[in-house]
C-alpha cells in the first residue's frame, strides 16, 4: 500500500561497475543441476536472466547513451516505488559507489525525478582496495551512504542562491570528512552528498535565463568548491596564491589518484576544476592519453620539456630529472632563474613527495631534490632567503 513503509535501505546496483548477472551464471548452473527440479520456475532459462538487469552495458542495451538511458530509467522507476510505499515522513537510505561523475549523475537524477532528496549523508569505508576491477585504476574505498526523504514542496530556486548554499554545506562537512582521513578520489565523492542536499530540495533550479539547472552543473560546481579546499589543506594552507593552476592540478591528481590511470573525461573535468586545458597538457608531455585513458607523468617518465618553464611542475620535474642525472650546475642554473627563491615551490615539492608511496620513484627524486635545497642556500644566500 501508499505510506507503508517507515524505512527503506538499499543498496543499487553501481551503474557499469559490475556484471551481476554474468557472476552469478557461475552458480546458476551448479544449483540447477542440483536443485532445479525443486524449483523449476526459478531454474527455467539455460542461465540467469539479463535483459531486465538494471545495469548500464553498452554491449547489452546498444551503446553507452542508450546504456545510460536504460539504467536511469530503469533506476526511476524502482526509486518512485520507494517513494510511493514510504510514509510521509519516513526515509530511504540508498548506497551507491562510483568513481565517474556520469554514474553520480545518473543516479542523482533518477532520485530527483522519483521526487526524492538529500537530507544527509555519509561516506563509509566499505570497498576491497585489492580487489582486480581497482588495480591501476581510480577505484574508490567508500561508498556514500545517502538519507532521503520524500519532497513535499514543489519550489523553484534561483541557481546562485544555491550555489551559496551549496558551498556552505561544502565548507561545514569538507573539514568534517578532512578529519575523518578521507582521502583522494573518496574525498571528491563524499562531497556530492552536502552539495545534492542544496540542489534537491528544490523541484527546480533555475539561472537568471530561466533555463533549469542541470545535475552535471551542479557537480562542476561542487567539484571546484571541493577542489580548491582539498589544494589549500595539502599545502596546509600555505602559500597557494603563488601556486600557478597548472601546478595545483598536478598536486591534485597525485594526492587523488596517485599513478592511476582515469578515463579521459573524468581527468578533463577535475582538470577544469582547477582552470586547466587537459588537451595542452598532453601537448606538453605532462598527460599521456591511451585510448580514451589518461596518466599523469612523473620526472622519471616525461619526455617533452617546454622551451620556456613558466610553471612550478615543469621546473619541479625538470630539476628532478636534473637531479638524477647528477648535472649539478645546470640544476642550479635552472633554480635561480626560475622558482628556486620562493619557498612555495620546495612546499609543493615536500607535498607531492608526500602524497606517493614508499619506494616510489617519483618520491625518490623529489627527496633527492629536497636535500639539494641547502646547497643552494650555502652557495646563494642572497638569492634563496625568501
Amino acid at each position: 500500500p501508499d505510506n507503508f513503509f517507515d524505512a527503506v535501505f538499499t543498496d543499487p546496483p553501481y551503474y557499469d561497475n559490475v556484471a551481476y548477472a554474468n557472476l552469478s551464471d557461475f552458480f546458476y548452473v551448479w544449483l540447477k543441476r542440483t536443485v532445479g527440479d525443486l524449483y523449476p520456475d526459478l531454474f527455467a532459462t539455460p542461465l540467469t536472466p539479463k535483459s531486465e538487469e538494471i545495469i548500464a552495458d553498452p554491449n547489452r542495451q546498444g551503446g553507452r547513451v542508450e546504456a545510460e538511458q536504460f539504467f536511469e530509467e530503469k533506476l526511476t522507476q524502482a526509486f518512485r516505488e520507494i517513494q510511493r510505499v514510504l510514509k510521509p515522513d519516513g526515509i530511504a537510505v540508498i548506497v551507491f559507489a562510483h568513481k565517474s561523475t556520469e554514474a553520480w549523475e545518473t543516479i542523482i537524477n533518477a532520485l530527483l525525478k522519483a521526487g526524492l532528496y538529500l537530507t544527509a549523508s555519509w561516506p563509509i569505508h566499505t570497498e576491497m582496495e585489492a580487489r582486480l576491477n581497482a588495480q591501476e585504476t581510480a577505484s574508490l574505498a567508500s561508498s556514500i551512504y545517502m538519507v532521503c526523504r520524500k519532497r513535499a514542496k514543489e519550489e523553484t530556486a534561483d541557481f546562485a542562491k544555491v550555489q551559496e548554499e551549496i558551498r556552505k554545506n561544502l565548507q561545514e562537512r569538507l573539514p568534517e570528512f578532512w578529519r575523518q582521513g578521507i582521502r583522494g578520489a573518496d574525498f571528491f565523492m563524499s562531497a556530492i552528498g552536502p552539495a545534492v542536499e542544496a540542489f534537491g530540495k528544490y523541484a527546480k533550479v533555475v539561472k537568471l535565463s530561466g533555463e533549469a539547472v542541470s545535475v552535471r552543473e551542479l557537480l562542476d560546481f561542487a567539484r571546484r568548491v571541493t577542489a580548491e579546499f582539498a589544494v589549500r589543506q595539502i599545502l596546509e594552507n600555505g602559500h597557494l596564491g603563488a601556486v600557478d593552476l597548472q601546478t595545483q592540478f598536478y598536486l591534485l591528481w597525485r594526492w587523488s589518484y596517485g599513478r592511476a590511470r582515469m578515463e579521459f573525461d573524468e581527468a578533463r573535468k577535475l582538470a577544469q576544476a582547477r582552470g586547466v586545458d587537459l588537451a595542452a597538457l598532453e601537448r606538453q608531455g605532462l598527460v599521456e592519453n591511451k585510448k580514451g585513458e589518461v596518466r599523469l607523468l612523473g620526472p622519471q617518465e616525461r619526455q617533452k620539456w617546454p622551451e620556456r618553464f613558466s610553471t612550478m611542475i615543469d621546473v619541479l620535474q625538470r630539476a628532478c630529472a636534473l637531479w638524477k642525472k647528477g648535472a649539478e650546475k645546470e640544476l642550479d642554473d635552472l633554480l635561480q632563474s626560475t622558482f628556486g627563491p620562493m619557498e612555495a615551490f620546495w612546499q609543493v615539492a615536500q607535498a607531492i613527495a608526500e602524497t606517493l608511496p614508499e619506494g616510489d620513484e617519483e618520491r625518490r627524486l623529489l627527496h633527492g631534490l629536497l636535500g639539494h635545497r641547502p646547497r643552494l642556500k650555502a652557495h646563494g644566500p642572497d638569492l634563496f632567503s625568501n
